[in-house]
């Protein structure tokens, strides 16, 4: 089969009426928005073959940057011009709303709030058929139940690699800053609980609340300063000298002063003579 060439595109000539019918685009975009709307022409477009837009500026307070396109076209042989539409257009500095995101999409880790439902798809690659719906017998259906296995839906295989792949490079990997900073490795510590399943080989939960991955999910090669061999021996520390001795006493002998000694005597002899030598004395007082 031989492959047929498509033509380049050849660029339109500019069709002399149909620049020229800026009046007649003006008085459409006037009657389709009133002549209060309708601010300056802009300048026009050549679209294809007798074929251009005229583009006029928006007075609207609310739509600043906007402009109206008035799209004109002439017959072959025609003098005069036919409006073909008349539509208002974001320009370069106009306002627009942001592109629309399903809300499948726009909803990210951590938006779950108390009474949300997060439905699941059907196809979610995530998970697969559990065991009640492989058609097994009522009996075994039971005793599914009972040992806690009948789940609709388990994590199939891409959804255990997803979430490995997830956890090992989140905060709690084996390449977190905190990790790469200590010797010791969550695989020898205490502290871990090794996950079931085939994630348990690589992963497990943190039961020490000292430690920063506290009841998070961490990788066996994660680790931090609170490991449960991080023991650290610190030596006596040296007992400085006593500044003063608090142990023992000096014995100091008191040299009596003279005049001391004669201050003694007076104040004696001054209690001698105010004491009465006798009752009568106090009486005849």
């Amino acid at each position: 089969m031989t492959a047929l060439r498509t033509p380049d595109p050849v660029r339109a000539k500019a069709d002399a009426v149909c620049v020229a019918a800026v009046e007649p685009a003006r008085e459409a975009a006037i009657d389709e928005a009133g002549a209060a709307q309708i601010g300056e022409h802009l300048g026009h477009l050549v679209e294809g073959e007798r074929l251009v837009t005229h583009y006029f500026a928006s007075a609207h307070p609310g739509y600043k940057g906007w402009r109206w396109a008035v799209t004109v076209t002439r017959a072959s042989r025609a003098k005069t011009v036919t409006v073909n539409e008349v539509v208002m257009l974001p320009g370069d500095a106009a306002i627009v709303a942001p592109e629309w995101v399903p809300w499948s999409d726009r909803v990210q880790p951590g938006d779950l709030r108390p009474g949300d439902l997060f439905p699941t798809p059907a196809d979610d690659p995530r998970l697969e058929p559990g065991f009640t719906e492989t058609g097994a017998p009522e009996d075994v259906l039971e005793v599914v139940e009972e040992l806690g296995l009948g789940r609709e839906r388990v994590l199939s295989v891409f959804g255990r690699d997803d979430a490995a792949e997830r956890w090992a490079a989140g905060d709690f990997g084996p390449a977190a800053p905190i990790a790469q900073a200590v010797p010791y490795k969550c695989n020898g510590c205490g502290y871990w609980i090794r996950l079931g399943d085939s994630l348990g080989r690589s992963f497990g939960v943190c039961a020490n609340e000292m430690a920063p991955g506290e009841g998070r999910v961490v990788a066996f090669d994660y680790g931090c300063g609170a490991h449960s061999d991080a023991v650290i021996d610190l030596a006596e520390p040296p007992v400085a000298d006593h500044a003063f001795d608090t142990t023992g006493y000096d014995s100091m002998e008191l040299a009596a002063d003279d005049e001391a000694a004669e201050a003694d005597a007076v104040q004696t002899e001054v209690e001698a003579a105010a004491e009465p030598t006798s009752d009568d004395e106090v009486t005849e007082s």
